[in-house]
């Protein structure tokens, strides 16, 4: 049996980390690309990497950057990957603000290099773009494959523009190129800089004596959020169809940034009022007010729904921080994910 060939941009963050214990659980060899850098920045892979001198390696890191077409064609070229999954971006919404021009050559034009690459190597590859529910930005939810998209940040436009390269040469090149337009999906693993996770990290922080509060912008956006392990199967799955497509995942829930807030506090043991403070430099300048997924289709097509609900994420990532932390966690988040996801391949913290 030939063994399946995957290359993963982003590889170092909360999903490509995910993603790639899960390929490495099918037998795949993965080739992840990562950023020069003078710190270590693979810790969310650290515990699956293994050096390639050994036998039996199966996953090899490749420095480059997504605005370097040249070095990006040449990992395609030499790789020849069965499945390209690209998770690489300036990810950051509220960022996006403050670098439209590098968010949109990353996050935009990243996508058309690797799509190129692809073409111009002829490597029969299958390739996944992680497309955003930022996209639909103002459009009535729920928002499903057939919602006009409305983009309200940098980051949007810039995911807008990947998703419609992608179909472009879908359609122009007869590739295998799928987008998975997915909501908001979280866990321990998130970046220390997105909401949730400044949320569950402060929590540990003030119950450790190293914080007095956190700062938080708007409070009544409200989003769907999901679990990220059960997200990047999803992306799989995606590429494991007999022909290419656009699906929207997610969980059909919306609920609101207060509250995530309130239901983490009080799960800790905490009162939001004595914490949390408001800064108005958290604020967008333009806002998603509401994003809820129709996630009907990826039902259908894909076979899959979510297992891990809104109360038991946040559970989850407390006491993923709380443990982190050093100090014992409630320890309903363990029992949530033995129940709900039992023999999973992922490990969470």
């Amino acid at each position: 049996m030939t063994t399946k060939r995957a290359f993963v941009t982003g590889i170092t963050g909360q999903d490509g980390s995910y993603l790639a214990e899960l390929l490495l659980s099918k037998g795949y060899e993965v080739h992840g690309l990562i950023r020069r850098s003078s710190t270590f920045n693979t810790s969310r892979i650290d515990h699956i990497y293994v050096d390639p001198h050994e036998r039996g390696a199966q996953l090899f890191l490749h420095y480059g950057d997504l605005s370097d077409n040249e070095m990006i064609t040449n990992i395609i070229y030499n790789i020849r990957p069965d499945e390209v999954y690209h998770l690489g971006a300036q990810s950051h919404v509220r960022v996006s603000f403050d670098t439209p021009e590098y968010t949109g050559n990353v996050t935009g034009l990243g996508t058309t290099r690797l799509l190129e690459a692809i073409r111009r190597c002829d490597t029969g590859t299958r390739f996944y773009q992680a497309s955003s529910s930022e996209m639909f930005g103002s459009a009535a939810p729920p928002q499903n494959e057939e919602t006009v998209f409305q983009p309200r940040s940098p980051y949007a436009c810039a995911k807008l523009y990947a998703y419609w390269m992608t179909r472009n040469y879908r359609e122009g090149y007869n590739l295998y190129a799928a987008n998975g337009i997915l909501f908001n999906h979280e866990s321990p693993r998130r970046g220390e800089t997105f909401v949730t996770r400044k949320i569950t990290r402060g929590i540990a922080r003030i119950l450790a004596g190293k914080e007095k509060h956190i700062y938080l912008g708007n409070l009544d956006a409200r989003r769907d959020w999901g679990f990220a392990p059960e997200y990047v199967e999803c992306m799989w799955r995606i590429l494991q169809q007999d022909k290419p497509g656009d699906y929207v995942i997610g969980t059909g829930e919306t609920h609101s940034v207060k509250e995530f807030l309130h239901a983490a506090f009080a799960y800790a043991g905490l009162e939001v009022e004595e914490y949390v403070r408001i800064d108005s430099r958290y604020f967008r300048p333009t806002e998603v007010e509401v994003l809820i997924a129709d996630p009907a289709r990826s039902e259908r097509m894909l076979g899959w729904k979510p297992r891990v609900k809104f109360s038991e994420l946040v559970k989850i990532m407390v006491d993923s921080d709380l443990r982190s932390a050093g100090i014992t966690p409630p320890g309903e988040g363990d029992e949530i994910l033995a129940r709900a996801c039992p023999g999973k391949w992922w490990g969470v913290d």
